[in-house]
């Protein structure tokens, strides 16, 4: 009879421990994504940054070959937002 429990209690530790490692799995899961959420967050706010200075840039030039680039980087910048966002 002593061998019965002391199965019983190995398959039962066996099982805490399946359980203890799914939900850690699970909690690294979620940190993960949250993670990789900020930094989009981070990477769309850098971008909008990045858009705002180049429109001011825009206002303020009358060279058109600098016109012309600002133009360009103001294209790539919104290309990058719509994948983003």
């Amino acid at each position: 009879m002593a061998n019965g429990w002391e199965s019983k209690s190995v398959e039962e530790q066996q099982i805490d421990q399946q359980e203890q490692i799914e939900s850690q799995q699970k909690t690294d899961e979620k940190e993960r994504r949250g993670r990789l959420m900020a930094e989009e967050a981070r990477k769309v706010q850098a971008l909008k940054l990045t858009r705002a200075r180049i429109c001011e840039q825009l206002s303020r030039t009358s060279n058109e070959r600098y016109t012309m680039l600002l133009n360009t980087e103001l294209q790539q910048i919104d290309g990058e937002l719509a994948k983003l966002g």
